[in-house]
């Protein structure tokens, strides 16, 4: 027997025990005012060697791992027996009526521990499986704190990240509108020296010393908005046939002597004012020089 299963099974053994001396003294001093006490005596032993057996059977399918109803009825109708023999006695005892009530559950714990002694072998475990257990839980624990370790440190990140971002913004900001606010000041300054009235004289008098017989027109930056000023389109050259290409190109080649190499007069017919794309260009070229 260890030590774990003699946590369960001493205190069993031990209510038993006192059970069983209890219904002995009980039923001899019981009785043995109405019969000879040997025949109380036999009684008594008949009660608790009833009960023994039947725990002591009952004990043994266990260890079998079987079990009888039969045999657990017989044994608590014992435990109610001997119950119900102290109760008896504490109700017609004339002293010490609440002492022998107070014992007299002693039977029925007794048979209640040896239940629970059996739950507990039922549901015992080898050293290794609990070993195993505990390695799983442990396991599960570890794997636990490292998920919230690793949650911490990505929240503690993204609150660091989320911190330097806004700072960032905020300075961005700060810079942004005291540039804002610094143009204000530029152009509202620009807006009252255009707004002057002694502007413009004093501007022609500076000038006019500079540029004599011309009255310049003195009109600084408006702020707002401005029209694009229209600018015309440019017409389109008329395209070059291959024969007309062919002359243009022969003309300027042998304008000089020697004649010009092709660089320099792609270089002259393009300044010239004429338009062909570099392919017709060398083609027209090699025709020429064939």
């Amino acid at each position: 027997m260890n030590i774990k299963t003699a946590k369960t099974v001493l205190p069993a053994v031990l209510m038993t025990a006192v059970s069983m001396v209890l219904t002995l003294a009980v039923v001899v001093m019981w009785l043995g005012t109405a019969m000879p006490w040997l025949v109380a005596l036999v009684v008594g032993l008949g009660i608790d060697g009833g009960w023994l057996a039947t725990l002591a059977y009952e004990r043994r399918l266990a260890a079998q791992g079987d079990h009888s109803n039969a045999v657990t009825g017989i044994g608590w109708a014992f435990g109610l027996l001997a119950t119900g023999v102290l109760v008896a006695h504490a109700l017609t005892a004339n002293a010490n009526a609440g002492a022998w009530l107070a014992v007299a559950w002693f039977p029925v714990a007794a048979k209640a521990l040896w239940l629970v002694h059996g739950l507990w072998e039922r549901t015992a475990l080898t050293p290794g499986a609990l070993g195993s257990i505990r390695g799983i839980q442990q396991e599960a624990r570890d794997e636990a704190a490292v998920a919230r370790a690793r949650l911490r440190s990505e929240a503690a990140t993204e609150e660091t990240r989320l911190t330097a971002v806004t700072q960032a913004g905020a300075r961005v900001a700060h810079v942004q509108a005291r540039t804002a606010h610094t143009l204000s000041q530029a152009w509202s300054t620009l807006e009252a020296a255009r707004k002057g009235e002694g502007t413009g004289s004093a501007l022609t008098s500076v000038t006019t010393p500079v540029t004599p017989d011309v009255t310049p027109r003195w009109e600084l930056p408006v702020w707002g908005p401005t029209e694009p000023l229209p600018v015309p389109a440019l017409e389109a050259a008329p395209a070059l046939t291959d024969d007309a290409l062919d002359v243009l190109v022969d003309q300027i080649r042998h304008s000089e002597v020697p004649a010009l190499s092709y660089r320099e007069m792609a270089v002259r017919f393009r300044a010239a004012g004429h338009a062909a794309s570099e392919v017709r260009l060398r083609s027209a070229w090699k025709r020429m020089v064939a």
